[in-house]
């Protein structure tokens, strides 16, 4: 038997949002009527860690009311017959809820917290929230386990590296032209292809792709993929190419 071929599926926020997760939007600078400036980045951090922890609460207690869509589980469900890595940019963890079993979060994850003063103290919080006077171990403050805009990404390289074994990969609720989705799916030998699922794809997008909703799109995909492997796309229903 040979070896399993690898999919590397690279998610962003309109994989949540068609499970009612708000998130940032880009073109006003707002998330949930907040400045992000005012709730995350360090800097906001420092000046009113209070405002920081209840934005953050909030947002971790829609996301527990928040399940899964067809889009998470049809990822799930590629696991029938492929070695899948989920790689996203969303801290929510409806991609683990929805059965997917290998997921790196790149820019955190809104369920866990760690230590201001250690970076490996990372704790699940399970359903409880952060509060000021919550401390780690070593008696510092907790903060979100979250990647904050000015902030390295540390899991950055470990996703360059894991994208670089891929066989086929799927970008779905983000854009190919945005960072990290852009360099990540480079990262793939120049063989492979590449499907981007966005409503908004044109044929300025440099991959195959689909311009459907992740709900719609990714259960079709799915079945294709399961019965036809990724040798031959072309008949992939809906299927454009630039």
């Amino acid at each position: 038997m040979g070896k399993q071929q690898h999919i590397v599926v690279l998610s962003g926020a309109g994989v949540s949002a068609e499970s009612g997760i708000q998130t940032f939007r880009d073109g006003d600078g707002l998330w949930e009527n907040h400045n992000v400036h005012d709730v995350a980045t360090p800097e906001a951090w420092q000046r009113d860690p209070e405002l920081v922890l209840r934005f953050y609460n909030e947002r971790r207690q829609q996301i527990r009311k928040a399940a899964p869509n067809a889009a998470h589980k049809a990822i799930a469900h590629l696991e029938d017959g492929f070695k899948v890595t989920v790689i996203t940019q969303n801290i929510d963890d409806l991609h683990e809820r929805g059965g997917s079993s290998e997921v790196l979060h790149l820019h955190g994850e809104i369920g866990k917290a760690r230590s201001t003063l250690d970076d490996r103290l990372v704790i699940n919080l399970g359903q409880s929230d952060i509060y000021p006077g919550d401390l780690c171990d070593k008696g510092s403050q907790l903060r979100p386990h979250i990647v904050w805009f000015g902030e390295d990404v540390p899991m950055y390289p470990i996703a360059h590296e894991i994208t670089q074994t891929a066989d086929l990969v799927i970008v779905v609720g983000t854009s190919l032209q945005v960072q990290p989705a852009s360099f990540l799916a480079s990262a793939a030998p120049y063989h492979v292809a590449r499907i981007v699922v966005d409503p908004k794809a044109s044929a300025d997008t440099p991959a195959f792709y689909l311009r459907d909703a992740a709900g719609v799109a990714m259960p079709v995909l799915v079945d294709y993929l399961l019965e036809n492997g990724i040798e031959d796309l072309s008949g992939i229903p809906g299927l454009q190419h630039n």
